[in-house]
């Protein structure tokens, strides 16, 4: 009769202790998800470069093609649009029409849409005169031109970090692309390339790994910042400048606004991030005319 009035309370106890787990974690379960709690969205950091979307690159340098090596197309295009740059040039006071002109196309990958010009005027020594031409492909844009020297002089500040060079980048860039979403995984390398070419350099970047590489310092491998507050930060060396390479920094609002450009020699492991200044940060892009 004992063993009778025990069994329904160990039953009991085995019962209970079997439903324990699964009511604590009905319980914990409560705790940590409400019923009406939404997914909380991770923050994005605005930037016209996403980092791991789309090309780290299309090339590491800009290449120079003679006319010969140009195609027909192209070479039609020049032809066509040279009466309009030789009037641009003439608003720089560059005397297109005086002496013997000779250019150079700069393949740049990264803006498609346009046709890029060097032009060179060399009477020696102390009297050369370059100037850098886009011409859009779709015809939806503007001829412009980038003055670089004039008899051997800037016509303003330097070309690689004249306002006057970033706002007609900026315009091109908007020209060349028009229907691209804001954020489009574009090739943040090719890009910096792009603007030193159209600045008068003839630029050439360490590989990616530079470390292992031969010939290029590891600190020299080209880098790409995110601000916390937005933007890019995009940074090179240029290799063909040697024996002293020169490092490139361009600095993009969270729109792809080019706001700043610097240029200066490679100190390499001496070299440190320069950061957008508030007044950068806070920069408005100036309307296209």
């Amino acid at each position: 009769m004992h063993s009778l009035r025990t069994l329904p309370a160990a039953l009991a106890l085995a019962f209970l202790f079997a439903h324990v787990p699964l009511a604590r974690a009905q319980s914990e379960a409560d705790s940590t998800t409400p019923p009406n709690a939404k997914p909380i969205p991770e923050r994005t950091v605005p930037t016209p470069f996403p980092p791991g979307a789309g090309p780290m690159e299309i090339a590491r340098s800009i290449q120079l093609r003679t006319p010969d090596a140009m195609s027909q197309q192209d070479r039609l295009l020049e032809a066509d649009s040279e009466s309009s740059v030789a009037e641009r040039a003439g608003y720089a006071d560059i005397a297109f029409n005086e002496g013997k002109w000779s250019y150079r196309q700069l393949v740049c990958p990264a803006l498609p849409n346009h046709l890029f010009l060097r032009f060179t005027r060399n009477n020696g020594s102390g009297d050369v005169s370059v100037f850098s031409a886009s011409v859009p492909r779709n015809n939806q844009g503007h001829i412009r031109i980038i003055p670089i020297e004039r008899r051997s002089y800037s016509l303003f500040s330097p070309a690689p970090i004249n306002a006057l060079t970033i706002a007609a980048f900026n315009r091109i860039r908007a020209e060349d692309q028009p229907d691209a979403p804001a954020g489009h995984a574009a090739s943040w390398l090719g890009t910096a390339l792009c603007y030193a070419a159209l600045a008068g350099a003839n630029p050439l970047a360490a590989p990616e790994d530079a470390a292992t590489a031969k010939n290029f310092p590891s600190a020299s491998a080209p880098s790409l910042e995110i601000p916390a507050q937005g933007g890019a930060i995009a940074r090179f060396t240029d290799f063909s400048t040697v024996p002293r390479p020169m490092v490139w920094t361009l600095i993009f609002n969270a729109k792809g606004k080019l706001l700043k450009a610097t240029h200066a020699p490679s100190g390499m492991h001496q070299e440190k991030p320069i950061p957008p200044s508030t007044a950068e940060q806070n920069a408005k892009p100036v309307p296209s005319s």
